[in-house]
């Protein structure tokens, strides 16, 4: 696949806010689509692929970007805090833990089909690294677990609610949610789903199947009409994730530089060389958790025990992502 002539114009000739405003734009409009059923296992794959040529800009010729990419994308965390800010006299936040864009289509088609009326749908920035401790700390909670059975305490920038992490069935879900009037409900789903799939062949196949069944489930939507009864509600994520199996192979020089520097994951802390590559299979940022060395693009290698099929933690659309949606009922 290639990109369309006009995106490209502006990816080249505007501003780094610009070019990241279409890239966000682009992305969102291939994950969005709808999904059934029988097409979902070929189509997440085809979009997959198609948001994996953007990618390919950033990687080869727009890298720069990347280096702007914490200071230019409005963060999760912080559109948060902003909209939590909002004159709502109830309001709820569920956070599902390593949703990405390719989940959206169900949570709009479910929104629909239950009643639910949607008032924004967006993407916004994980944290840089996309790990589940920088999004917690971002918002003031030591950890996730923090949160769990109303655990969070009064120092968090989400005050003030009643919060809780679990990773149990939809429906159990449902009777933790009380008449207090906001809530931050943080679901160890999918992510809990994609490491247990991470390491089996085309993970993203396993969890493409999982994802439908959960976010069609009666058991689902009768969790998130309890959690907007009366709440103005958001449904977002701490970070995506990269579908790694279907990454190119680095060999050679570039495959050894990053198992070295990176193992079975695509981020590291500290300060460390970037290697002789152009383009660079690894970039150097400067982070509010400072100095991280992340892989760039779609690159998988060898390392011991296999390279996970479905990871995060560095540079690319999808890890990096989060869906933003604000819905009622």
């Amino acid at each position: 696949m290639t990109i369309d002539v006009d995106v490209l114009h502006s990816l080249v000739e505007g501003t780094p806010e610009e070019a990241w405003q279409v890239i966000i734009q682009k992305a969102v409009e291939i994950a969005s689509k709808p999904l059934s059923a029988g097409n979902a296992q070929s189509e997440v794959t085809k979009r997959d692929r198609e948001i994996g040529t953007l990618d390919y800009f950033l990687s080869s010729s727009g890298w720069d970007l990347w280096q702007v990419f914490g200071d230019t994308v409005e963060r999760t965390t912080d559109r948060l805090v902003q909209w939590w800010g909002q004159p709502y006299s109830s309001k709820a936040v569920l956070i599902l833990d390593g949703l990405s864009l390719r989940e959206l289509p169900w949570l709009l088609q479910g929104a629909k089909k239950h009643g639910f009326t949607l008032h924004e749908v967006t993407a916004s920035a994980s944290e840089i690294p996309g790990e589940t401790n920088e999004f917690a700390g971002a918002l003031g909670f030591g950890s996730r677990s923090h949160l769990q059975n109303n655990g969070a305490g009064a120092t968090h920038k989400l005050q003030s609610t009643n919060t809780e992490s679990v990773d149990i069935a939809w429906k159990d879900c449902q009777h933790l949610i009380d008449f207090a009037p906001n809530w931050v409900f943080w679901h160890h789903w999918p992510d809990s789903k994609l490491h247990d799939g991470s390491g089996a062949g085309q993970g993203l196949e396993m969890l493409t199947r999982d994802v439908a069944q959960q976010l069609s489930s009666d058991d689902f939507w009768e969790f998130v009409e309890r959690l907007a009864q009366g709440r103005r509600l958001v449904i977002t994520s701490d970070h995506g994730y990269a579908a790694t199996g279907y990454f190119s192979d680095a060999d050679g020089e570039v495959g050894q530089f990053l198992k070295k520097n990176f193992a079975s994951g695509r981020s590291k802390p500290g300060t460390s060389e970037i290697g002789p590559f152009v383009p660079p299979v690894a970039m150097q940022i400067k982070t509010p958790y400072g100095a991280h060395l992340l892989a760039v693009g779609r690159w998988k290698w060898k390392s011991q025990g296999g390279y996970p099929t479905l990871t995060h933690g560095g540079l690319s659309l999808l890890e990096v992502l989060s869906p933003f949606i604000e819905l009622s009922k």
